[in-house]
């Protein structure tokens, strides 16, 4: 079985959130994505602490397309240090976890 894995980000905006997460899934860099509803960060930048709305992006995918997804990410993303955290997934459905592996696999050029 592939390892499978989960991997977030979060952003400050609904329409940016929408397009990582669509980007990532046609780009079959993930089977799936998961934006969660807004909810209040508060953090420290630039020393001092700031408070802001974001909405948390989590992506299902392989551990061999993580950094690709990663490199993805980062490139689309806006923030000067997104936010990248990966959970490894250590159980759950077989055929949702086979139906990960199989909607990340790489597909030849058309």
């Amino acid at each position: 079985m592939t390892d499978i894995v989960i991997a977030q980000t979060t952003i400050d905006d609904a329409r940016r959130a929408e397009a990582l997460a669509r980007g990532a899934v046609e780009n079959r860099l993930a089977a799936c994505a998961h934006i969660d509803q807004p909810f209040t960060a508060v953090y420290w930048w630039n020393d001092a602490v700031e408070t802001a709305q974001e909405w948390r992006i989590s992506y299902k995918t392989t551990a061999e397309r993580l950094p690709e997804l990663e490199a993805w990410v980062s490139e689309q993303h806006g923030y000067e240090v997104p936010e990248w955290i990966t959970v490894p997934v250590t159980g759950g459905s077989v055929a949702y976890l086979a139906w990960v592996a199989e909607e990340t696999r790489p597909r030849p050029a058309v």
